[in-house]
């Protein structure tokens, strides 16, 4: 069907079409929460390349990544031109989509685009990639750890950048684990912000061999917390804060607040991923915990 979006008028389709058959929630549930929570999910993806993950057969098919703009891109939709991570061939760029505003989220999402994922740095108005604006730190619990020993870490990492005069936000993931964000000015490099976790993530691991790990080595993680470093990397992006995940059940990458953290902490049962419902229920009752971020 066709639906007007601001000035833009848009063709939607399958909105019947169950994409999380554990809960039934729909296609047409997936857009409805990505227009109502729009206000507080644009300002995150503003500038910032957009990968999608898609699904075009629900959470339970085949899904992919996908970076360039899709055959039959709107004109309206920007787009900006960008060399392939690590390429040293000047021909080899990818044609990433900019979400910009709500007419462009709810194209996106219209091709099953579940999954939001940005880098951490912007472009600007002439498409050329700046420094990164904010550093993010993933924890990737193993189990049988979980969002407790995570907190316990994000209250670690909050104590150490707290010394480095960074405020930090913490964020479920909407899958296992948390990540958490700072605001950076502008005047670091993305290889001298992953240098600046990685130190911090050696650390940790240093200070709290039995909790924390820094290497990427899969079997060291089990009972312990991956501080992952390398969502910093230019080439690399991070689960957007207010994307829905494509998992068993519409889970979101939900901010949090510290008291909710600190609780988890002492109790495992304190915090859980929250799902769509409990995201837009939270942001009727206050104000959004990442608003600071954003300067």
């Amino acid at each position: 069907q066709t639906v007007q979006v601001g000035d833009r008028r848009l063709q939607i389709s399958n909105l019947e079409k169950i994409l999380y058959p554990q809960s039934g929630f729909t296609k047409g549930q997936m857009l409805d929460y990505y227009a109502r929570v729009a206000p507080v999910l644009l300002p995150h993806l503003a500038g910032r390349p957009l990968t999608r993950k898609r699904y075009p057969n629900g959470v339970d098919g085949q899904s992919f990544f996908e970076k360039n703009a899709p055959r039959g891109t709107p004109d309206w939709v920007r787009t900006v031109t960008l060399p392939v991570p690590g390429s040293t061939k000047n021909r080899d760029t990818i044609d990433f989509v900019v979400v910009d505003g709500l007419a462009t989220l709810v194209w996106a999402a219209n091709l099953a685009s579940i999954e939001l994922h940005v880098p951490q740095w912007r472009v600007d108005d002439e498409g050329q990639r700046q420094s990164p604006d904010r550093l993010v730190i993933d924890l990737d619990p193993g189990a049988p750890a979980g969002l407790r020993e995570c907190a316990q870490v994000a209250l670690m990492v909050r104590e150490r950048l707290d010394d480095l005069g960074l405020d930090l936000f913490p964020v479920t993931s909407g899958s296992k684990g948390m990540q958490l964000y700072a605001t950076l000015p502008g005047d670091l490099t993305s290889d001298q912000t992953r240098d600046l976790a990685q130190q911090l993530a050696q650390e940790l691991t240093k200070k709290h061999p039995e909790l924390v790990v820094w290497k990427m080595t899969k079997s060291l993680r089990p009972g312990k917390v991956f501080l992952d470093w390398s969502q910093n990397v230019a080439a690399k992006t991070t689960i957007c804060p207010y994307s829905l995940r494509g998992k068993e059940t519409p889970t979101v990458a939900a901010p949090r607040t510290w008291d909710e953290v600190s609780a988890a902490a002492e109790d495992r049962e304190a915090l859980q991923q929250l799902e769509f419902d409990e995201v837009l229920d939270r942001l009727e009752a206050s104000a959004d915990p990442l608003a600071q971020l954003l300067g």
